[in-house]
């Protein structure tokens, strides 16, 4: 009677402890919100869904895109997430602002920014925007940019003029409102007007002055950025760096699968084309890049301090 009741004892035990073993394995759970609708700029991110890195570094990460890409950076300053995707020269409005975000890794580590125009313009070296109609999207920082590369070849801002085009820079150039555009992308906008028929031209910012930037970080509330979970998702998105390099056909038949919708020759052309624009550590900080970007921002005016690297962008240890 004894021995049977220390055998039921044990059969309970036993399954209260199995019962409680998920609970105590789960997964980490993260939030990670896009910089804009999921495009091949994201295909590290999930390429390490696909392959299972995240799951294998237990992590469960919920990926959104967000409805108005200018919310994340002020949800992850709210705790409301847990990283999020920006782009370098953001970083400095963010910390000159007061935000409570920190840079804590790198999706992609160049530049794909350019200033684009069309074949048959007038234009083929950066003295024939002389006199001519720039477009851009983002005030403040294209301006800058365009002034930049602009004296570098020994013209001033007031040699050409400025039209925001809200975006629309593929329609604002091949309609001939303006005769050439800044902020197209390299992977993007320059394939599209391939595909258009078009021959575009385009000037690099970093062969003009501008010193190069990370493209895409993802970043952090300031209080959870040393939370182990994150230094796991970097561990994981590293891993899926390297599965997307070494099988980038498999990677883009599980993306078009997820998202048939963008099943077409331009994503399919920026899939492969932007492979050799992903960081391969995404832990990494050029520290010195960090530094003369902040600089090139200061003496632009576009920020008024330039606080230490540490207030806005870290390197953490892979776990």
């Amino acid at each position: 009677m004894e021995e049977a009741l220390l055998l039921r004892r044990f059969v309970l035990s036993l399954a209260a402890l199995l019962v409680a073993m998920p609970a105590a394995y789960a997964n980490d759970k993260i939030t990670l919100l896009l910089d804009w609708f999921v495009n091949p700029d994201h295909a590290t991110i999930l390429a390490a869904e696909y392959s299972g890195a995240f799951k294998r570094e237990g992590l469960d990460v919920k990926i959104i895109a967000p409805a108005d890409p200018s919310l994340p950076p002020r949800q992850i300053a709210a705790g409301q997430a847990d990283l999020a995707l920006t782009y370098q020269p953001q970083l400095y409005l963010m910390a000159d602002q007061g935000l409570p975000v920190v840079r804590v890794g790198t999706v992609i580590n160049k530049p794909l920014n350019v200033l684009a125009a069309i074949k048959g313009s007038g234009i083929t070296t950066m003295k024939d925007f002389k006199g001519k109609k720039i477009g851009f999207s983002v005030a403040g920082l294209d301006d800058s940019i365009v002034d930049t590369m602009l004296e570098h070849v020994g013209l001033s801002p007031k040699d050409v003029t400025l039209v925001n085009v809200n975006f629309a820079l593929v329609t604002a150039l091949t309609s001939h409102q303006v005769d050439g555009v800044i902020g197209a992308y390299r992977n993007f906008e320059v394939n599209e007007l391939k595909e258009m028929g078009k021959d575009p031209i385009t000037f690099t910012p970093e062969d003009y002055g501008v010193p190069p930037d990370d493209e895409l970080v993802l970043i952090a509330n300031k209080r959870e950025a040393h939370d182990p979970k994150i230094a796991k998702f970097l561990e994981a998105l590293k891993e899926g760096t390297a599965y997307l390099e070494a099988h980038p056909q498999e990677m883009w038949a599980a993306f078009i699968k997820q998202h048939p919708d963008l099943n077409n020759t331009l994503n399919k052309t920026a899939w492969f084309q932007t492979l050799g624009y992903f960081a391969k550590d995404p832990f990494y900080l050029d520290q010195k890049r960090y530094l003369d970007y902040e600089t090139f921002m200061y003496d632009r005016k576009l920020i008024k301090t330039k606080p230490p690297l540490s207030d806005y962008a870290i390197e953490l240890k892979a776990p």
